[in-house]
């Protein structure tokens, strides 16, 4: 079970820590299926976080049993009510194009929807009990929140087809064989790693996490010379703290 220091009557949490926040998706008795309300709560932290020069990091979970089961079916039986088209897609384009890492930390399910949500994040590191897995041809539905674009970029066409076509859930280790997730940690152990992941990128510039993140998504698919120009053109050069990391390390050395 994962802790909350947050409104637990909230669909979405969030967890501050020192230069990293976690945000946590917070409907454990329905296996955090996502509803319209949860991605309006889940709209205004990311647009929240974007403002927070503190966070230099975020960690995107589930609370409960499991990362997400994915969209809440009787949601799209009935008809969910959403703000705009492309509403969904647009939201995790946002979290997306957060300027700063985000990592998706998956236990348990993560199908579908929530599958698409993890994608949105820069990089998935899966407990061992992770289980992936993109259903909407078993639903006869197709995907809007980004399956087609993003997976494929992940793990590759013909990987991202035979998933797709299959409908067939994956285990950890597959995730990462393919591409798909970063690492496997036991679940006994994936609390701490988690923290100390994140830590570990608090401790580096958040200039050079946003401009890293710029430039990786901006030439994305580029031919190589084209991202080579685009790299010398559009780099944001040294950030405000280098001197300050230069004298740190070398009073320390001395």
């Amino acid at each position: 079970m994962i802790p909350s220091t947050s409104n637990a009557d909230a669909l979405v949490t969030r967890d501050d820590h020192d230069s990293w926040a976690q945000l946590t998706l917070n409907r454990p008795d329905k296996l955090n299926a996502l509803t319209v309300d949860l991605f309006k709560e889940l709209r205004e932290h990311i647009g929240a976080l974007g403002d927070d020069e503190r966070v230099r990091c975020v960690v995107l979970r589930g609370a409960g049993k499991c990362f997400s089961a994915g969209h809440d079916l009787s949601d799209i039986s009935t008809g969910e009510k959403t703000p705009s088209r492309g509403w969904h897609s647009e939201t995790l384009r946002m979290l997306e194009r957060l300027p700063k890492p985000v990592v998706a930390a998956v236990h348990g399910h993560c199908y579908t929807g929530a599958l698409e949500v993890a994608l949105a994040c820069d990089f998935i590191v899966a407990a061992d009990n992770a289980r992936f897995g993109d259903t909407h041809a078993k639903w006869a539905l197709t995907p809007v929140w980004g399956m087609s674009q993003r997976l494929p970029r992940r793990v590759g066409v013909a990987t991202a087809k035979r998933l797709m076509f299959t409908a067939d859930m994956i285990d950890a280790s597959e995730a990462v064989r393919i591409g798909l997730a970063e690492y496997v940690v036991a679940m006994d152990r994936f609390d701490a790693e988690i923290q100390s992941l994140a830590e570990r990128i608090a401790q580096n510039s958040a200039f050079s996490h946003a401009a890293n993140k710029s430039l990786l998504n901006a030439t994305d698919g580029l031919p190589l010379d084209a991202g080579l120009q685009w790299e010398i053109l559009e780099s944001r050069g040294r950030g405000p703290d280098m001197q300050e990391r230069i004298a740190a390390f070398e009073n320390k050395s001395r």
